[in-house]
């Protein structure tokens, strides 16, 4: 399936699922509105899946993988071989995502979308479209048809995913380097400069934080992406872990399945995608703000109000499968506090002043 052919899938919420499920909310012995976005993000499921019957029960993350050639220009603590690492022990159960999905009873999805390190290993799905991407400093990191491919492949992933039952998708991911990608991206589409979205990362320090931003000026000056074209911006300065994420994104909004961005580098991808298709915004649930500097930025660029603030950045879908437990709470209030009728209370009334 083509790019094109996805975002002509992408529909409006559906306003009548939506509308049931804010009559249920309404109907519930307590006071209106008292569970916040909890409460808006049922009905947004409802609109995304057009049913105020809602189920979240089979659940997963899918973690997106990629290796960045711009680590060369020492941007991070650690090298290329970490993301290879990681990736093998995702299938493994041994990361930080994989004990929280553990406990939110959520699936793991690791995808090779171009691991600088070709892995054969069962329960890590190939969607590789290269062996990591160039170092961008030195010229685009990829070509656009290779950005085209990982957009494609995400958006195919979540199709597949729901029909094989998910009912909700968090994203993650894992790739050295890429709070450099992240950044650059989101410095061009947001045209502000490096310094204001580019920070430590997983732990740089202030040389290294100069070395980072100093690389991403660089890349924008050579590579001149084009702000107004988020594909052309994608395979200059990002990422084959940031594509295949936001062609998942825009995958999820076509199919029905509603899906959580993580953190920072999940909200560059976000970013990316509803600046391919604005109508898959609405789409979108944000789970947490990053702590990385330009976390919040990103999410009010998106109109994205996030659930969770922890000062979290760890990545790997950690913030978005934490979402999940407070969902299934709010879910339980949804599905299961008596009405107003039920208790013989008078409702609540709604006020616009």
């Amino acid at each position: 399936m083509t790019l094109e052919e996805i975002i002509r899938q992408i529909r409006p919420l559906d306003k009548r699922a939506m509308t049931g499920a804010q009559m249920r909310w309404d109907s519930i012995a307590k006071p209106l509105g008292s569970l916040g976005l909890l409460e808006s993000a049922v009905i947004r499921i409802a609109g995304i899946t057009g049913s105020p019957e809602v189920d979240l029960s089979r659940r997963c993350v899918v973690i997106f993988c990629g290796d960045n050639g711009v680590v060369a220009q020492g941007v991070t603590q650690t090298g290329q071989d970490v993301t290879a690492i990681v990736a093998e022990n995702f299938t493994k159960g041994e990361t930080s995502v994989c004990a929280m999905a553990r406990a939110a009873k959520a699936d793991i999805v690791p995808v090779d979308m171009g691991i600088a390190r070709e892995l054969h290993i069962p329960g890590l799905l190939n969607r590789r479209v290269r062996a990591g991407t160039a170092d961008f400093t030195e010229g685009p990191a990829m070509s656009r048809k290779e950005a085209m491919q990982a957009l494609e492949s995400g958006a195919e992933l979540a199709f597949e995913l729901k029909q094989k039952g998910y009912q909700i998708a968090a994203t993650g991911e894992m790739g050295i380097g890429n709070t450099t990608t992240s950044s650059a991206i989101v410095s061009v589409l947001l045209d502000v400069e490096p310094e204001t979205v580019t920070g430590r990362g997983a732990g740089l320090d202030s040389a290294g934080l100069r070395r980072k931003i100093d690389a991403i000026r660089r890349g924008i000056a050579l590579n001149q992406p084009d702000a107004e074209d988020a594909v052309d911006v994608l395979a200059k300065v990002g990422g084959l872990d940031i594509a295949g994420m936001a062609g998942f994104f825009l995958g999820c909004a076509a199919a029905g399945l509603p899906v959580v961005a993580d953190g920072f580098i999940s909200a560059a991808a976000a970013l990316v995608a509803v600046r391919i298709c604005p109508a898959a915004a609405e789409r979108i649930l944000a789970s947490h703000v990053s702590a990385e500097p330009a976390g919040r930025m990103v999410l009010n660029a998106l109109g994205l109000s996030p659930m969770i603030t922890a000062g979290m950045c760890l990545g790997e879908g950690t913030g978005a499968v934490a979402l999940f437990p407070l969902l299934d709470m709010g879910l339980a209030v949804y599905r299961e506090m008596s009405t107003f009728s039920d208790v013989q209370i008078e409702a609540y009334t709604h006020f616009d002043d």
